[in-house]
């Protein structure tokens, strides 16, 4: 194969544009051809020479965008030779758009970029009617794939002050995935219009169908107000700053209008737009947004000393919660591709950003109680945000929940018949593991008290090492009270015993193990699988009484206990004198055989099994004996209950 001059192609005028359609235009569907015809009836609007655009879907596929503006200027231009509205819509790089060095230009702050905008329109459509009315006359020039197929001419007079412009285009459908305008997405386009240009007449008109208008009078704030459906925490704010000649770091005009609103709950409404261009994927304007609202927020907090300690704001929390529209006016703006769905322009964070921070910092000091409100919510966002941070996962090897060291486990793998022991101390671990029967008794030792768990998040839980051993020997993770029961598919054990002491200490690690199955296991209470253990306090060592009564060891639970059986013992004829009373101080005095025999047994042993109550009745108290802030309601329930707690014990 030759490789000459001739192998190289040069596409002139609207042939690239036809060539390769995407690199100009979304080709899913036509609407964004039709969005360049109305976003340069924006720009008559956005100088101040338009009141009313008219978008009208016509029943042959085609739309009209008519607006009331100046009218595309249509005499011969001075370098081309050829009608100058001619050009505008057969050349690539023409238009207005590059005139923004000129202070008055109304194209100054306009989204077009390349100059390319509405030229795309003519070389993708069968058929591009244009009427112009300027100067007292009415013209018409019509174009087809791009040509002239009828040259400019005056169609007729027109009131001397009458003006606008109107270009109705049939969309090649060859170029676009569908041939059909999504209409929601073309609704939110012009309403956008009106929102941004407070006053402006905006109609949407169908054909055999029922069309809509828009016009805000109260522009953002008004908008923004029908889009939210949350509680708002704060009215909403809404200005607009923009720099003045003589402005050091940024050209005169540019700047920024918004709406921004905080609330608590419902959805989000959030928009953006760059010269009247919608923004949909965001970018450096709505950096500089969110960085100008967590300067302000920042600043209020640290004044009137909000933050608690070890919180530090970021703009994730402060922006949680929020809502806005966005209005930048940047010049040469710079988007992401030609359908500008992104501003890239760098300068635009620090030109939002200090647009909007110093006007937000007033507002908020001049607000107080809303501005504590705002504040509040984004010290819970970054206080949730640290715990998500903190959370631990299983450790795991190779996939599979390592268990912990310390777990002495059974040999049988029958879970109905498997019992695991969490017990107090290690030295009542010790004689436990002797003890136990090891076909299917399981022991694992716990250091210490157990963590409080009523106030943990489920992703904070296996922080504390004793809590991550626990799960990681039942075999089970953590659940709310309504998961399904397949959560306890791999347990582990068909009972799971908490053996502590007969003392204050170990009926407080009771009470905090019962909270943390509660919080966190319920379906372990709530299945049956959970049971105490009831070591005896007291051992009473009988003498002999001849050849038929040795002597005998005689185990109480408590002091109840303890005189009963005195009380039959004296009955017997033992001599109160005779018999000596110990009493235990933990599991730990106990050797291997006296815990097997008391508290391990299945023959001799008492357990107690914890059944769940309705909640109704268990989350009062247990907030109230479990949660932090509620002190004074413990001290009150001690101050009313303590002689039941001392007769308990």
């Amino acid at each position: 194969m030759t490789y000459t001059a001739e192998s190289i192609s040069v596409l002139k005028g609207l042939e690239p544009v036809r060539h390769r359609p995407g690199m100009y235009t979304r080709t899913d569907c036509p609407l964004h051809i039709i969005q360049e015809a109305i976003d340069n009836a924006a720009d008559e609007a956005l100088g101040g020479f338009c009141k009313r655009i008219a978008v009208t879907l016509h029943g042959d596929g085609s739309v009209s965008v008519q607006d009331d503006g100046r009218g595309i200027p249509v005499e011969i231009h001075p370098l081309e030779g050829v009608p100058t509205v001619e050009v505008v819509f057969t050349q690539l790089h023409a238009g207005g758009k590059f005139n923004k060095g000129d202070g008055d230009s109304a194209y100054r702050f306009s989204g077009g970029l390349h100059g390319v905008g509405v030229s795309v329109t003519n070389a993708l459509s069968l058929r591009l009617e244009v009427e112009v009315t300027r100067d007292g006359g009415r013209h018409r020039i019509v174009f087809s794939a791009g040509k002239v197929v009828e040259p400019l001419q005056r169609t007729g007079d027109a009131a001397k002050r009458a003006s606008g412009t109107s270009v109705r285009v049939w969309p090649d459908t060859v170029f676009f995935d569908s041939p059909t305008i999504p209409r929601a997405e073309l609704e939110r386009l012009l309403r956008s219009k009106a929102v941004l240009l407070p006053g402006l007449q905006v109609s949407l008109i169908v054909e055999g169908g029922e069309g809509k208008d828009w016009c805000y009078g109260a522009g953002m704030q008004q908008y923004l107000a029908e889009q939210i459906d949350g509680d708002l925490v704060a009215p909403i704010f809404t200005t607009e700053k923009y720099a003045v000649p003589g402005d050091e770091n940024f050209p005169p005009g540019s700047g920024a209008a918004w709406a921004i609103c905080w609330t608590a709950d419902g959805g989000l409404a959030r928009e953006s737009y760059v010269n009247l261009i919608p923004t949909p994927a965001g970018g450096t304007h709505e950096t500089g947004l969110r960085q100008a609202a967590l300067d302000a927020i920042k600043s209020f907090a640290e004044h009137h000393a909000l933050l608690p300690k070890g919180v530090k704001l970021a703009a994730e929390d402060v922006f949680s919660r929020a809502s806005f529209v966005l209005a930048a006016r940047v010049l040469d703006p710079s988007f992401q591709g030609q359908t500008k769905e992104r501003l890239n322009s760098r300068d635009a964070v620090a030109l939002v950003a200090r647009m909007v921070r110093d006007p937000l910092e007033l507002w908020l000091n001049e607000h107080p109680e809303a501005a504590r409100k705002i504040t509040d919510l984004a010290i819970r966002a970054a206080q949730a945000r640290s715990r998500a941070g903190q959370k631990v996962e299983k450790r795991k090897q190779s996939g599979v929940a390592i268990l912990p060291g310390k777990l002495s486990d059974c040999q049988s793998e029958d879970t109905a018949r498997n019992e695991i022991f969490l017990v107090e101390g290690d030295s009542a671990g010790g004689s436990a593991k002797s003890g136990r029967d090891k076909e299917l008794q399981a022991i694992l030792p716990l250091r210490g008290k157990v963590l409080n768990t009523w106030e943990v998040e489920v992703g904070s839980l296996f922080a504390n090492r004793e809590v991550h051993d626990i799960a990681v020997a039942l075999g089970i993770d953590p659940h709310g009270p309504d998961a399904a029961d397949g959560v306890l598919a791999n347990l582990r054990y068909g009972k799971v015993v908490i053996m502590t002491d007969a003392d204050v200490d170990g009926s407080h690690i009771r009470v905090l193990l019962c909270t943390l199955f509660y919080r966190h296991f319920p379906k372990l209470i709530a299945q049956g699988h959970l049971y105490f253990a009831q070591p005896p306090l007291y051992r009473l060592d009988v003498p002999g009484q001849g050849k038929n009564r040795p002597p005998r060891k005689i185990y109480a639970l408590d002091g109840n206990e303890r005189d009963a059986s005195l009380d039959r013992l004296r009955l017997e004829g033992v001599k109160p004198g005779a018999v000596s009373i110990s009493r235990f101080k933990g599991l730990g005095e106990m050797n291997s055989e006296q815990l097997w025999e008391t508290t391990m047994s299945p023959d001799t042993r008492r357990l107690m099994r914890v059944r769940m109550p309705g909640t109704d009745l268990a989350n009062p108290v247990l907030n109230m004996l479990m949660a932090k802030n509620e002190s004074a309601g413990r001290r009150a329930w001690m101050e009313a209950n303590g002689a039941l707690i001392g007769a308990e014990i």
